[in-house]
């Protein structure tokens, strides 16, 4: 693609504001390649000329040149064990029918790593040794020369190369070259990045310790800290600046003090789409070549890759999965260049998509999953693709690549998974599908703390979803409180509905209060569901197939209400406390949920009816480790304890199998 910088040089800029038309998304393959091009063409040296450093500072470092042995290891001949060194021939002719008898004077004891002096060329181990009186000892065995001797340069000889140009070193790198008698090494210096946040409205709170709550408007700024800590983990080192405002002038300011500082690299986060606040792309055609703008990926299409003064600038966009995704697509490739390294290939592997992912179209899409075993298979569990969730980047295991122009995965369907960490983590997941409660959070503590690396993988789908999840084999377990209108029973007929000839255990989690989720005080008077309906009451609700919606709606239905008389009752949220978040931010005046999260979030609440939430485990999960031990924590009085302190709860049939009652 043709930029503004392409075509007026290095250092022309574009009149006003026409290089927002250059927002035309390339593959970022293509991207890449052409960045590189561009720079190497603009005389942009990689990789960088070494440094000599002391060898016990080279951890992890990359070699600049051969590194060769200036001593040879062993530096002398020595004894290879605790024994007597001899001359060979002195022991010649030596068996059991004939032992031979050295006098004092014709061997002399030595230990491991004893230097070996003339006139001995052979070591015997001591326990072939006899001793008798006089200082006399007798062999039954001959000794060959150079038995049991290190001779010089066994395992380095001076001269020979210890480490190649362009490696890696490990720990035992440096003791081979400190054997070798090597002090000091050249290595690739660590790329400087100067990473500049942009946007009026970032707080970085660190520098602010004592704020108490940001105001509406105010981001804190984070994306720098993250693309720091990635930048060290590839080698570089980090220079955060301070956030330049989304003004032209400054920004350019800031850029230009940035290449002044001896950065190697300048990423600018945010400001980089082309909207009217976006400022990157023209202060980068104005002082430098404006390369590519926009990349098709998703997230992360906003990419503005140029170079200022032959040194590269990566524009990034603000959201946070793009953010980071722009990073390891561009800026570590980039690194590696510098470093004389390459970027190492992910471990890959094959799982079970548990839902549909549909392919945007014109566009590579990365979709971060959460991985889990559940019987025989390896289930990868979507998260959300918004670009502004940094959280699904914390939960992610990997991400699943959706190439421009495929039709997506089908649920059941197997995809490859790129993993972000060690591929036995799926071993240690206990995968709960079904209805979100906030004292999962505990039970999560919990499992990790009495099994040490175990987590607890939570899919807030809706009750509805979780039982569904069971009956696919997509879950360990499932969190259910649906109410059965005919019966007044919980969970059961549901059970009998939707999991026939499925042979599964209930278990009771806890008895809780539900109630509408009001702002503090309650100042619309909310007491009853037909308050609801009343003109001017913005409501929020859970998703379809949540058992709170499902008790929602039979309240409605008792009181002849239709759902389009509630106002917001299209609104949905996946679990409580975003319920109560959108109730304390003033955007609803009511939701209905859970107490624990009206408490937590700090919103009043008016209770209005106790309901039971079980876990429901296919059998043969039973006998699982994970299982059992979330089990086992359940039955744990001091756990009981945490969960009634969130509020709203009571643990009386907690860890209980729950009898099926009879059919109605």
């Amino acid at each position: 693609m043709e930029g503004p910088g392409d075509r007026q040089g290095s250092g022309g800029g574009q009149g006003s504001e026409d290089w927002h038309r250059y927002l035309h998304p390339v593959p970022w393959q293509e991207a890449l390649r052409k960045w590189l091009d561009h720079l190497r063409g603009q005389g942009w040296q990689a990789p960088l000329s070494g440094e000599r450093v002391p060898v016990d500072q080279a951890l992890h470092r990359i070699t600049a040149e051969a590194v060769r042995a200036r001593a040879s290891s062993p530096h002398y001949a020595g004894a290879a064990m605790d024994g007597i060194a001899v001359k060979a021939a002195d022991t010649f002719g030596a068996n059991e029918a004939h032992p031979v008898i050295l006098e004092p004077g014709q061997y002399s004891f030595v230990h491991t790593g004893q230097a070996l002096v003339a006139p001995y060329d052979a070591v015997v181990m001591i326990e072939e040794v006899e001793r008798l009186p006089a200082g006399r000892v007798l062999l039954r065995q001959p000794a060959v020369p150079w038995q049991d001797v290190r001779p010089v340069g066994e395992d380095i000889v001076a001269s020979e190369m210890v480490l190649p140009e362009n490696h890696r070193i490990r720990p035992v790198d440096i003791g081979a070259l400190l054997a070798a008698g090597v002090t000091r090494v050249s290595v690739r210096p660590q790329p400087r990045v100067a990473i500049l946040p942009t946007g009026g409205e970032l707080v970085d709170v660190l520098a602010v310790p004592e704020v108490e709550g940001l105001p509406a408007g105010a981001i804190p700024e984070f994306n720098s800290y993250v693309l720091a800590g990635l930048v060290q983990e590839w080698g570089g080192v980090p220079v955060r600046l301070a956030p330049a405002p989304d003004d032209p002038r400054a920004l350019q300011e800031a850029v230009e003090q940035a290449l002044d500082g001896g950065a190697h690299v300048v990423v600018i986060n945010a400001g980089s789409s082309a909207g009217p606040r976006d400022r990157t792309a023209g202060v980068v055609a104005k002082l430098g070549s404006l390369v590519v703008h926009g990349v098709a990926t998703r997230p992360g299409k906003p990419v503005i890759l140029g170079q200022i003064g032959g040194k590269p600038v990566l524009g990034i966009p603000g959201f946070p999965v793009s953010a980071v995704l722009a990073a390891e697509l561009f800026l570590r490739p980039l690194l590696m260049e510098l470093l004389g390294t390459v970027t190492p290939q992910p471990v890959r592997v094959r799982a079970v998509m548990t839902r549909r992912l549909a392919s945007p179209g014109g566009v590579e899409e990365f979709v971060r999953v959460q991985l889990g075993r559940v019987g025989e298979r390896l289930l990868a569990l979507p998260l959300s693709r918004g670009a502004g969730v940094i959280m699904s980047l914390v939960r992610a295991d990997g991400w699943v690549r959706l190439p421009a122009g495929q039709q997506g995965v089908e649920e059941g369907q197997e995809a490859e998974v790129e993993l972000f960490g060690p591929p036995d983590q799926a071993e240690r997941t206990l995968v709960f599908s079904g209805s979100h409660d906030p004292a999962l959070d505990l039970l999560a503590t919990a499992l990790s703390r009495k099994l040490p690396g175990a987590r607890l993988a939570i899919s807030a789908v809706g009750s509805l979803g979780g039982l569904l999840a069971i009956r696919r084999g997509y879950a360990h377990l499932a969190g259910s409180h649906l109410l059965d209108e005919a019966s007044g029973q919980y969970n059961f007929p549901f059970i009998r509905r939707y999991l026939a000839g499925e042979d599964v255990v209930v278990v009771n989690f806890v008895h809780r209060q539900q109630g509408f989720i009001v702002a503090p005080g309650n100042p619309l008077g909310i007491r009853d569901v037909a308050d609801l309906a009343r003109p001017g009451v913005r409501f929020v609700n859970r998703q379809r197939g949540a058992g709170t919606r499902v008790l929602l709606d039979l309240e409605l239905k008792r009181r002849g209400l239709r759902p389009a008389q509630i106002a917001g009752y299209e609104r949905e949220e996946y679990n409580h406390l975003a319920v109560a978040a959108a109730v304390k931010s003033g955007s609803a005046d009511v939701g209905l949920g859970l107490y624990s999260a009206a408490r937590a979030v700090g919103t009043g609440f008016v209770p209005l009816a106790e309901e039971r939430y079980d876990f429901v485990v296919p059998r043969r999960f039973l006998q699982a480790p994970l299982v059992q031990a979330a089990l086992e924590i359940l039955r744990q009085p001091a756990f009981a304890r945490q969960v009634e302190a969130l509020g709203g709860y009571d643990t009386r049939d907690m860890g209980q199998v729950l009898p099926a009652p009879p059919v109605s």
